[in-house]
């Protein structure tokens, strides 16, 4: 009896699992046919438009009354708004190809509210490449990560950004302009110490992980490094599987400062010599801090060959209006 009673355990793991995948499957199966079917109605949508036929018999009042009529013969989806989505869906994406199966019909709706053609194709390439949920592409989108990306590069840059997504090829990938870390709940004018937001970050770990990007993975925290007989400690170990090197961060609660970079210096030189294997990179530092002096800073990395790079972070919501002028300023040059 206990030997049937394996069996059939194992009869009912092997049903459930073949449930579960045949469910998942046709949950994708169900996706893609929705994002096409709005697509085409999208498409409808803006040729009837083209045709003029709006202006003669409907004015602008054509996607109230469509709206209504589709509501009373189909139920509900048809809403103003939602019908406005569709219309700018086909719009935004008018070769069909460029539609990604990956990406459910509620990715498309919070990928839609970008302001620019720009902002739209690169959440949607950035979205499919590190498999975003619907969560974390609002949280991508509220913290402006496009804006933060193009305005380190140049205008050729930006459109590169556009249309393949945010590639790490050199350490500079690495730096988003600021690092956003609101996700930390500190307020902006709290006092904290240097240990408080190490402590924060940890507990955070995925999504600061998140903010880093792709490719790094997390070693340690005040990792002990015993150099000349004395002890130095660095805030977080990562590994960046992309670049294939180590990457040190050093956390600073206010100005990074020359002293900083020295420090940096010598944990990059240890590095090389003491923790790098065979197939490692020269490993790449990053000080993140509140604010730093940029002529003292390129007078201390000035001659520095090893490769120490300087970010900010913020504990809030980049502005909104301030990030958009700037980048609308640099696509104008």
């Amino acid at each position: 009896m206990e030997l049937q009673y394996q069996e059939y355990s194992r009869l009912v793991e092997k049903i459930g699992q073949l449930l579960k995948a045949g469910r998942e499957r046709a949950a994708q199966e169900v996706n893609i046919i929705l994002v096409q079917t709005y697509w085409e109605i999208g498409r409808y949508i803006v040729e009837f438009e083209q045709g003029g036929r709006e202006k003669a018999e409907y004015g602008s009042q054509l996607l109230d009354l469509l709206s209504k009529d589709l509501t009373v013969a189909y139920g509900k989806g048809f809403s103003q708004s939602n019908l406005l989505y569709m219309r700018k869906f086909y719009n935004s994406f008018q070769k069909r190809e460029t539609v990604s199966h990956k990406l459910a019909w509620s990715h498309y709706f919070e990928i839609l509210k970008a302001d620019s053609s720009l902002e739209i194709s690169f959440y949607a390439v950035q979205c499919e490449k590190e498999k975003w949920s619907v969560r974390e592409l609002k949280r991508q989108m509220k913290n402006m990560l496009f804006h933060r990306l193009a305005l380190s590069t140049d205008k050729e840059g930006i459109l590169r950004l556009a249309k393949q997504g945010h590639e790490v090829h050199q350490p500079e990938d690495l730096l988003k302009d600021p690092f956003v870390l609101e996700f930390l709940n500190i307020p902006e004018r709290t006092q904290y110490l240097e240990g408080d937001l190490e402590d924060k970050l940890i507990d955070n770990l995925q999504q600061f992980l998140m903010e880093l990007g792709k490719g790094f993975a997390f070693i340690a925290r005040q990792y002990r490094m015993s150099i000349g007989g004395k002890h130095f400690r660095l805030d977080l170990l990562f590994y960046h599987r992309i670049l294939k090197c180590f990457v040190l961060v050093d956390l600073k609660r206010g100005e990074i400062d020359h002293s900083d970079v020295g420090q940096m210096n010598l944990y990059l030189n240890y590095f090389k010599k003491e923790e790098a294997t065979e197939g490692d990179n020269e490993p790449v530092g990053i000080l993140l801090g509140a604010y730093q002096d940029h002529i003292l800073v390129e007078y201390a990395t000035s001659s520095i060959t090893n490769k120490v790079l300087l970010a900010k972070y913020q504990l809030y919501l980049p502005d909104k209006t301030q990030l958009g002028n700037a980048l609308s300023k640099l696509l104008e040059v």
